[in-house]
């Protein structure tokens, strides 16, 4: 953390073309990086979900990452809900 942000909880929704392509494990990296906890998981519908939770501008580093993805990744529609920080600790690819 260590900056003078509010603390926030995004939930994140990535419609298109985001399984197969490295999604997940790049989201990590750049959330690790941002020092932004939380997970992401594939969903069965093809889309990814994401929690994402730390400084507000920390978050938004890693969601303006979602909203273009890594490489070969398609995005179509990103979801963003934001939710109270529960106060979770690293970040896991499920």
């Amino acid at each position: 953390m260590g900056h003078n942000g509010a603390m926030v909880r995004r939930r994140v929704i990535v419609h298109g073309e985001v399984q197969g392509v490295f999604f997940r494990d790049t989201a990590r990296q750049r959330a690790q990086d941002a020092h932004v906890s939380g997970w992401v998981r594939n969903r069965g519908d093809g889309a990814v979900e994401a929690v994402l939770e730390g400084d507000d501008r920390d978050v938004d580093r890693v969601l303006a990452f979602m909203r273009t993805g890594p490489e070969r990744a398609r995005i179509v529609n990103v979801e963003v809900v934001d939710e109270d920080p529960e106060g979770i600790d690293g970040f896991d690819v499920r």
